[in-house]
């Protein structure tokens, strides 16, 4: 639960930058580097929720 808490907070926090703020991106590329990481981690964050989820039903 808690590595899948840190990954969709901070992949919404990436996101969120990459989408207000796209000027603050990697010196030597063109690309919304924060946008493109920060829905990988968003996803695979609630992917674990959702497995920690799952795993806790399973054994009450």
């Amino acid at each position: 639960m808690p590595s899948g808490l840190f990954f969709t907070v901070i992949g919404l926090i990436l996101i969120a930058m990459g989408v207000f703020a796209p000027e603050t991106r990697a010196a030597l590329t063109e690309a919304n580097v924060n946008l493109y990481s920060g829905i990988p981690m968003l996803a695979f964050g609630i992917m674990m929720l959702i497995l920690a989820r799952r795993a806790a039903g399973s054994h009450s």
